[in-house]
Parts: structure tokens; sequence; C-alpha cells
């Protein structure tokens, strides 16, 4: 589904990125686990193009790097910044219509799914997307994202700041979503849920990955944890 081959990237003069190597399969939930500042983030944007990117990134068999973010979701891929982005004088509804592409067809996630699997959005499908919830708007723009009818959803940080009972929901959605067969690359500083919801963990540091591995092979690697994760 999406192959990343010596990736860099850089702010100005400072390079983040510096030679990330990773793969996401299909129907993979796949979590990329680190310290802030490391380039967990940097990592996602890098590969829907700002900041452009250097090395060879591949998906569905075909080269990206270097199209333009709006022509990468349109090739299927979504992405929901950790800010999460909506628009807060716009009812949940419109947020979500504004995630359907032109001319799209067989869409596997659609309003009514969400409306079925989130009863509260529905509650709250008049409201501005400013009054809900944080945890509501976590929800919201994952799937305003879904609307899009992507094959490979990347999110930042979908659980920052939300309450357990949230958290645990938030995980059962990604789970959701897998089992329709869209692929998820996650980015998540919380252990105990992507260690639960994840086919294939990756670990990062300075930049680079410095472990690849399911999440019992991570478990049981007792340095990888000490070095790179543990505070």
């Amino acid at each position: 589904m999406l192959d990343v081959r010596d990736l860099h990237a850089y702010y100005g003069k400072s390079h983040i990125l510096q030679g990330v190597n990773m793969r996401v399969g299909n129907n993979e939930i796949v979590s990329i686990l680190g310290r802030n500042g490391v380039g967990r983030s940097t990592t996602l944007k890098a590969i829907m193009g700002n900041p452009s990117p250097r090395g060879d990134i591949e998906f569905r068999q075909k080269p990206i790097a270097g199209r333009k973010p709006h022509d990468i979701a349109r090739l299927g891929i979504g992405y929901v910044p950790e800010e999460r982005a909506i628009f807060p004088m716009l009812t949940v509804e419109q947020n979500l219509l504004l995630g359907i592409k032109s001319g799209q067809k067989d869409a596997r996630w659609s309003l009514d799914e969400t409306w079925r699997l989130f009863p509260q959005l529905l509650e709250r499908a008049n409201a501005p997307g400013g009054a809900l919830s944080g945890g509501e708007q976590q929800m919201l723009t994952i799937c305003r994202t879904l609307m899009g009818n992507p094959d490979l959803i990347m999110i930042d940080e979908p659980t920052e700041g939300l309450a357990p009972q949230m958290v645990e929901r938030i995980g059962e959605l990604l789970q959701e979503v897998a089992r329709r067969g869209i692929s998820i690359l996650l980015v998540e500083q919380r252990l105990a849920i992507a260690m639960r919801i994840s086919h294939r963990v990756y670990v990062m540091g300075h930049g680079q990955m410095v472990f690849e591995g399911t999440p019992d092979e991570l478990m049981a690697n007792t340095d990888v944890r000490r070095e790179w994760l543990e505070v």
C-alpha cells in the first residue's frame, strides 16, 4: 500500500527526517512511536508533500514524492492533523459533507454510517463544529476524512488531551476503519492503545526508524523501550 524509502525532510536548515524507511500494508494498522520531537508528525506531513520530501514514496506502487498535497489526497490518502482543523462555524453535517471528493462514487464510508456509529454526532448534526467537545471534534475530523473514501488514512495523535472513555471510543473507531479495508498509519503517544490495536509498530529516534516489529516483539525488547520510549 505505502512504501517509504530513504525519506529526508527539512524545516529551513534543520534536517528533521534523516533516511526514514517504512511500509504500510493492506488493511494494516501501523503505529509510529517515539518521544516528542523525533520526527513522527513530520513523517506524515512529508508523505503528504509538506514539507517537500527527498527520497522515494510509493502509494499503491506509484511514486508520489513531489506531488502537491491535494493531488496526493485525490490518489487515496487521507490525513488527520494533530490540530484537528475542523471548521468551527460550520455545522457538524456541513463539516462531514466537505470531506466528499467531487465525482466520488462507491464510497465505503457514508453520512448514514457516521450517524449510525456515532449517534452523538447525529444529535449534534446542526450544531457548529466549534461547540463540540474535544473528543467529539476528534471523531468529526476522522469521519470527515473518511468521507473522502481513502484507501489509507494517516492520523496524528488522535487521543491527545482526551478522557479515557473517549480514548477507548477512538480506538474502537480505528479498528472499525481497518475492518472496512482502510489502512491506517498512526502517530500515537499513548503506548497502551497503540500496542493494543496495531498490527506492527515502528519506533522513531533522531529522525530515523530504530525498531520495526509487532507489539509483542516491542514489549519483549526492553533495550529499545528503555532507550527510545521510556521517560
